[in-house]
Protein backbone atom coordinates (compact mmCIF):
# COMPACT_ATOMS: atom_id res chain seq x y z
CA UNK A 1 0.00 0.00 0.00
CA UNK A 2 1.20 3.49 -0.89
CA UNK A 3 -0.37 6.76 0.24
CA UNK A 4 0.10 10.10 -1.53
CA UNK A 5 -0.92 13.33 0.15
CA UNK A 6 -3.10 15.50 -2.09
CA UNK A 7 -3.34 18.53 0.17
CA UNK A 8 -5.49 19.75 3.09
CA UNK A 9 -7.17 16.50 4.22
CA UNK A 10 -6.99 14.70 0.86
CA UNK A 11 -5.05 11.49 0.23
CA UNK A 12 -4.73 8.95 -2.58
CA UNK A 13 -4.21 5.29 -1.64
CA UNK A 14 -2.70 2.81 -4.13
CA UNK A 15 -2.56 -0.98 -4.05
CA UNK A 16 -1.83 -3.44 -6.87
CA UNK A 17 -2.40 -0.81 -9.52
CA UNK A 18 -5.74 0.40 -8.13
CA UNK A 19 -6.37 3.66 -6.30
CA UNK A 20 -8.99 5.27 -4.08
CA UNK A 21 -9.18 8.86 -2.86
CA UNK A 22 -10.32 10.21 0.51
CA UNK A 23 -11.52 13.79 1.10
CA UNK A 24 -10.08 14.83 -2.25
CA UNK A 25 -10.76 18.48 -3.07
CA UNK A 26 -9.38 20.98 -5.56
CA UNK A 27 -11.09 24.00 -4.02
CA UNK A 28 -14.04 25.17 -1.91
CA UNK A 29 -15.77 28.01 -3.74
CA UNK A 30 -19.00 27.74 -1.72
CA UNK A 31 -17.21 28.71 1.51
CA UNK A 32 -14.51 31.01 0.14
CA UNK A 33 -16.53 34.09 1.19
CA UNK A 34 -16.05 32.95 4.79
CA UNK A 35 -12.59 31.32 4.85
CA UNK A 36 -10.85 32.52 1.70
CA UNK A 37 -9.17 30.41 -1.02
CA UNK A 38 -6.82 27.52 -0.18
CA UNK A 39 -3.49 28.68 1.29
CA UNK A 40 -1.63 25.44 0.46
CA UNK A 41 -1.53 23.27 -2.72
CA UNK A 42 -4.42 20.97 -3.67
CA UNK A 43 -3.34 18.29 -6.12
CA UNK A 44 -4.95 15.97 -8.65
CA UNK A 45 -4.53 12.25 -7.97
CA UNK A 46 -1.85 10.54 -10.02
CA UNK A 47 -4.47 8.31 -11.64
CA UNK A 48 -7.14 10.88 -12.51
CA UNK A 49 -10.27 9.25 -13.91
CA UNK A 50 -9.19 5.80 -12.76
CA UNK A 51 -10.04 5.60 -9.04
CA UNK A 52 -12.07 2.49 -8.16
CA UNK A 53 -13.73 4.36 -5.31
CA UNK A 54 -13.86 7.62 -3.43
CA UNK A 55 -14.54 8.24 0.24
CA UNK A 56 -15.49 11.38 2.15
CA UNK A 57 -15.59 11.79 5.89
CA UNK A 58 -18.32 14.45 5.78
CA UNK A 59 -20.00 16.90 3.44
CA UNK A 60 -18.34 20.21 4.20
CA UNK A 61 -17.00 21.46 0.90
CA UNK A 62 -13.40 21.55 2.11
CA UNK A 63 -13.76 17.75 2.32
CA UNK A 64 -16.33 17.03 -0.42
CA UNK A 65 -15.67 18.55 -3.84
CA UNK A 66 -18.06 17.03 -6.37
CA UNK A 67 -16.08 18.23 -9.38
CA UNK A 68 -12.79 16.83 -8.04
CA UNK A 69 -14.42 13.52 -7.09
CA UNK A 70 -16.06 13.20 -10.51
CA UNK A 71 -12.72 13.81 -12.19
CA UNK A 72 -10.94 11.23 -10.02
CA UNK A 73 -13.41 8.35 -10.35
CA UNK A 74 -13.50 5.76 -13.10
CA UNK A 75 -16.83 5.48 -14.93
CA UNK A 76 -19.49 4.11 -12.56
CA UNK A 77 -17.16 3.91 -9.55
CA UNK A 78 -18.89 4.91 -6.31
CA UNK A 79 -18.46 7.62 -3.73
CA UNK A 80 -18.88 6.30 -0.17
CA UNK A 81 -20.19 8.89 2.26
CA UNK A 82 -22.10 9.39 5.55
CA UNK A 83 -25.86 9.59 5.80
CA UNK A 84 -27.93 12.51 4.51
CA UNK A 85 -28.52 15.14 7.17
CA UNK A 86 -32.12 16.11 7.85
CA UNK A 87 -33.45 19.28 9.42
CA UNK A 88 -34.35 22.91 8.83
CA UNK A 89 -32.20 24.98 6.41
CA UNK A 90 -30.18 26.60 9.20
CA UNK A 91 -29.47 23.18 10.72
CA UNK A 92 -28.29 21.62 7.45
CA UNK A 93 -26.60 24.71 6.04
CA UNK A 94 -23.09 23.30 6.38
CA UNK A 95 -23.74 20.33 4.08
CA UNK A 96 -26.34 21.47 1.57
CA UNK A 97 -23.88 22.94 -0.95
CA UNK A 98 -22.07 19.60 -1.23
CA UNK A 99 -25.34 17.66 -1.43
CA UNK A 100 -26.48 19.83 -4.33
CA UNK A 101 -23.14 19.62 -6.14
CA UNK A 102 -22.97 15.82 -5.81
CA UNK A 103 -26.49 15.45 -7.20
CA UNK A 104 -25.80 17.80 -10.10
CA UNK A 105 -22.59 15.92 -10.94
CA UNK A 106 -24.50 12.62 -11.18
CA UNK A 107 -22.05 10.80 -8.91
CA UNK A 108 -22.93 7.27 -7.81
CA UNK A 109 -23.31 7.73 -4.04
CA UNK A 110 -23.30 4.92 -1.48
CA UNK A 111 -24.43 5.95 2.01
CA UNK A 112 -22.63 4.20 4.86
CA UNK A 113 -23.52 4.09 8.55
CA UNK A 114 -20.97 3.77 11.36
CA UNK A 115 -19.22 0.35 11.31
CA UNK A 116 -20.48 -0.31 7.79
CA UNK A 117 -17.96 -2.09 5.56
CA UNK A 118 -17.46 -1.96 1.78
CA UNK A 119 -14.96 -3.16 -0.80
CA UNK A 120 -13.46 -1.22 -3.68
CA UNK A 121 -11.01 -3.13 -5.86
CA UNK A 122 -8.31 -4.54 -3.55
CA UNK A 123 -9.36 -2.25 -0.68
CA UNK A 124 -11.55 -3.09 2.31
CA UNK A 125 -13.00 0.02 3.93
CA UNK A 126 -14.96 0.53 7.14
CA UNK A 127 -16.70 3.69 8.33
CA UNK A 128 -15.91 4.20 12.00
CA UNK A 129 -17.24 6.78 14.49
CA UNK A 130 -16.17 10.42 14.33
CA UNK A 131 -17.59 13.63 15.77
CA UNK A 132 -18.01 16.75 13.68
CA UNK A 133 -17.28 20.09 15.32
CA UNK A 134 -20.63 21.52 14.14
CA UNK A 135 -23.04 18.60 14.58
CA UNK A 136 -23.02 17.42 10.95
CA UNK A 137 -22.76 13.69 10.10
CA UNK A 138 -19.15 12.48 9.97
CA UNK A 139 -17.24 9.20 9.91
CA UNK A 140 -13.59 8.25 9.78
CA UNK A 141 -12.37 5.65 7.30
CA UNK A 142 -10.32 2.54 8.01
CA UNK A 143 -8.69 1.34 4.78
CA UNK A 144 -6.99 -2.05 4.43
CA UNK A 145 -4.97 -3.62 1.60
CA UNK A 146 -1.81 -5.70 1.22
CA UNK A 147 -1.82 -6.59 4.90
CA UNK A 148 -1.58 -2.89 5.84
CA UNK A 149 -4.13 -0.73 7.61
CA UNK A 150 -4.59 3.03 7.89
CA UNK A 151 -7.18 5.34 9.39
CA UNK A 152 -8.19 8.72 7.97
CA UNK A 153 -10.07 10.99 10.35
CA UNK A 154 -11.18 14.03 8.33
CA UNK A 155 -11.49 16.86 10.83
CA UNK A 156 -12.94 15.03 13.82
CA UNK A 157 -12.92 16.15 17.43
CA UNK A 158 -11.49 13.96 20.18
CA UNK A 159 -14.14 11.41 21.19
CA UNK A 160 -14.67 8.26 23.20
CA UNK A 161 -14.75 5.79 20.31
CA UNK A 162 -10.97 5.70 19.71
CA UNK A 163 -10.74 2.75 22.07
CA UNK A 164 -13.49 0.81 20.25
CA UNK A 165 -11.81 1.51 16.91
CA UNK A 166 -8.49 0.28 18.31
CA UNK A 167 -10.10 -2.87 19.72
CA UNK A 168 -11.72 -3.75 16.40
CA UNK A 169 -9.04 -2.65 13.92
CA UNK A 170 -5.83 -1.68 15.67
CA UNK A 171 -2.94 -1.42 15.49
CA UNK A 172 -2.57 0.89 12.48
CA UNK A 173 0.40 1.34 10.17
CA UNK A 174 -0.47 5.03 9.88
CA UNK A 175 -3.07 7.41 11.28
CA UNK A 176 -3.91 10.44 9.11
CA UNK A 177 -5.30 12.88 11.66
CA UNK A 178 -6.26 16.58 11.66
CA UNK A 179 -4.02 18.74 13.82
CA UNK A 180 -5.08 22.36 13.35
CA UNK A 181 -7.24 22.73 16.49
CA UNK A 182 -9.41 25.29 14.74
CA UNK A 183 -11.58 27.85 16.52
CA UNK A 184 -14.57 28.61 14.31
CA UNK A 185 -17.36 31.18 14.22
CA UNK A 186 -19.63 30.47 11.25
CA UNK A 187 -22.97 32.29 10.77
CA UNK A 188 -25.02 29.07 10.97
CA UNK A 189 -23.46 28.03 14.29
CA UNK A 190 -23.86 30.94 16.68
CA UNK A 191 -22.90 31.74 19.34
CA UNK A 192 -19.39 30.41 18.72
CA UNK A 193 -18.28 27.79 21.23
CA UNK A 194 -14.66 29.00 21.57
CA UNK A 195 -13.73 25.28 21.73
CA UNK A 196 -11.63 23.60 19.04
CA UNK A 197 -13.68 22.22 16.13
CA UNK A 198 -10.95 19.71 15.18
CA UNK A 199 -8.14 17.87 16.92
CA UNK A 200 -5.37 19.95 18.46
CA UNK A 201 -1.78 18.71 18.07
CA UNK A 202 -1.84 17.19 21.56
CA UNK A 203 -5.23 15.54 20.98
CA UNK A 204 -4.05 14.07 17.67
CA UNK A 205 -1.07 12.48 19.41
CA UNK A 206 -3.35 11.14 22.15
CA UNK A 207 -5.71 9.64 19.55
CA UNK A 208 -2.83 8.06 17.62
CA UNK A 209 -1.50 6.57 20.85
CA UNK A 210 -4.87 5.04 21.76
CA UNK A 211 -5.25 3.67 18.22
CA UNK A 212 -1.89 1.92 18.46
CA UNK A 213 -0.70 3.75 15.36
CA UNK A 214 2.87 3.24 14.24
CA UNK A 215 2.92 6.65 12.52
CA UNK A 216 0.98 9.85 12.95
CA UNK A 217 0.67 11.71 9.65
CA UNK A 218 -0.64 15.25 10.23
CA UNK A 219 -3.32 16.49 7.82
CA UNK A 220 -5.81 19.38 7.80
CA UNK A 221 -3.50 22.26 8.72
CA UNK A 222 -2.14 25.49 7.18
CA UNK A 223 -4.69 25.50 4.33
CA UNK A 224 -7.19 27.74 6.13
CA UNK A 225 -6.56 30.56 8.58
CA UNK A 226 -9.17 33.34 8.45
CA UNK A 227 -9.80 34.78 11.93
CA UNK A 228 -12.29 35.19 13.46
CA UNK A 229 -14.33 32.86 11.23
CA UNK A 230 -11.72 30.08 11.22
CA UNK A 231 -8.54 30.36 13.27
CA UNK A 232 -5.80 27.72 13.23
CA UNK A 233 -3.99 26.97 16.48
CA UNK A 234 -0.37 28.06 16.96
CA UNK A 235 2.99 26.23 16.80
CA UNK A 236 1.68 23.00 15.31
CA UNK A 237 5.01 21.32 14.35
CA UNK A 238 6.74 21.97 17.68
CA UNK A 239 3.71 20.95 19.73
CA UNK A 240 3.36 17.72 17.75
CA UNK A 241 7.06 16.95 18.18
CA UNK A 242 6.91 17.58 21.94
CA UNK A 243 3.84 15.38 22.39
CA UNK A 244 5.19 12.55 20.24
CA UNK A 245 8.43 12.61 22.25
CA UNK A 246 6.37 11.62 25.29
CA UNK A 247 4.50 8.82 23.48
CA UNK A 248 5.77 5.26 23.14
CA UNK A 249 6.34 3.61 19.76
CA UNK A 250 4.86 6.50 17.74
CA UNK A 251 6.60 8.13 14.80
CA UNK A 252 5.70 11.61 13.53
CA UNK A 253 5.68 11.62 9.72
CA UNK A 254 5.04 14.97 8.07
CA UNK A 255 4.15 14.63 4.38
CA UNK A 256 4.39 17.51 1.94
CA UNK A 257 1.69 17.84 -0.69
CA UNK A 258 2.50 15.31 -3.43
CA UNK A 259 4.75 13.21 -1.21
CA UNK A 260 4.21 9.43 -1.08
CA UNK A 261 4.46 7.14 1.94
CA UNK A 262 5.26 3.51 1.06
CA UNK A 263 3.86 1.20 3.74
Amino acid sequence: MKVRRLGWAGIEVESRGSVVVIDHVLGWKSIEPYIGPPRTPLLEPSAAGQAVGAFVTHLHTDHTDASAIHGALADGAPLHRPRVMEGEPLETGGVMAAETELKDAGINQVLIEEWGAVEAGPFAATAVPAVDGFGDPQVSWVIEADGKRIIHAGDTLFHGSWWLIAMRFGPFDAAFLPVNGALASFPHRQPASRIEASLSPEQAVAAAHVLGARRLVPIHYDGIHQPPVYEQTDAIPSRLAASVAEAEDLELAFMAEGETLDL
